[in-house]
């Protein structure tokens, strides 16, 4: 429950940061920063300015990122999860994001093997 607050940040962040405004906005103030240059004698703060601000707001940006993506592919996951459990398909695939990459590695060569069975199947009934 207290992580909701996370949640909702997260998620309001990567939706803003996506935005064309956003980038018109970074823009701009980089344009910004590089006009300034010659008033500043390109000085070393001059560039520790640019320089410490993208590194933070890039490291912060990574975490946030990443718990947006965790959650959208965790709630794709569930939706397949359902479709399979629900349909014809073998049950046995729910659950398999949580393999060794092998143990998927296998499953999909089964996967391959299968369909490429069912087209040879295909066009002898043909």
């Amino acid at each position: 429950m207290h992580h909701k607050w996370f949640n909702k940040a997260a998620t309001l962040v990567a939706h803003v940061s996506g935005r064309p405004l956003t980038f018109i906005t970074c823009l701009f103030l980089v344009l910004v920063w590089a006009i300034s240059g010659p008033f500043f004698d390109f000085s070393e703060t001059w560039q520790l300015i640019i320089n410490t601000s993208t590194t933070i707001i890039t490291f912060l940006m990574v975490f946030l990122i990443q718990n947006t993506q965790n959650r959208d592919g965790a709630a794709i996951q569930a939706k397949l999860d359902e479709i399979l459990r629900t349909s014809d398909a073998l049950n046995s695939f729910i659950g398999i994001e949580h393999l060794t990459e092998d143990e998927v590695y296998r499953f999909r060569d089964q996967c391959e093997a299968a369909a490429r069975k069912a087209d040879a199947d295909e066009k002898l009934a043909a």
